[in-house]
């Protein structure tokens, strides 16, 4: 397996092509309930729970963050979704870069990430999740538009495993 990286950058009609020349499914890969890492210019690094929808990522902030004053400050940002499995050899990343703002809170496009990562059932989420309670009177989106992706496919053929001997937790002396 040979590593593939792709760059791609936002055209001068806005948008991202992601084109066929991705190394693997780049959307489908996004819409996987991954964590993801935020980082803002002031380097203060953050996992989150992400929506990718309209070409950004949707991260629900509020008044018990500090992502909005950030953002303020400077709407530069880094976000990472990367995933690494040894045993079948498949490590894969999409970096983003661009600029983010904060924008009011939408309880449908919240409801659509939180089921991601929750579950359909709504009624089982923690309160402070419920897309209509007091929690979302607080909340709000951070929409981070990536200027540039980066999308790499560092798969690898793991090698074979040697057996392990049984492993006794609790040894009789």
């Amino acid at each position: 397996m040979a590593a593939a990286t792709v760059t791609y950058r936002r055209g001068a009609d806005g948008r991202l092509d992601l084109g066929a020349d991705a190394p693997f499914d780049v959307p489908g890969y996004l819409a996987a309930p991954l964590v993801a890492r935020l980082a803002t210019r002031d380097l203060t690094l953050h996992p989150v729970w992400y929506l990718w929808e309209d070409q950004a990522f949707w991260v629900i902030t509020g008044t018990w963050s500090t992502l909005e004053r950030r953002l303020a400050a400077d709407p530069a940002f880094t976000l990472v979704v990367d995933t690494c499995a040894p045993a079948d050899g498949q490590v894969r990343q999409v970096i983003a870069r661009g600029r983010g703002t904060v924008t009011g809170y939408d309880a449908e496009r919240a409801r659509r990430k939180l089921v991601r990562y929750l579950g359909p059932d709504e009624d089982r989420w923690d309160p402070r999740f419920h897309t209509d309670g007091p929690a979302a009177a607080v909340s709000r989106f951070a929409r981070l538009v990536p200027d540039r992706l980066r999308v790499a496919d560092l798969s690898f053929r793991p090698a074979a495993r040697a057996p392990h001997p049984p492993h006794d937790p609790c040894p009789s002396t």
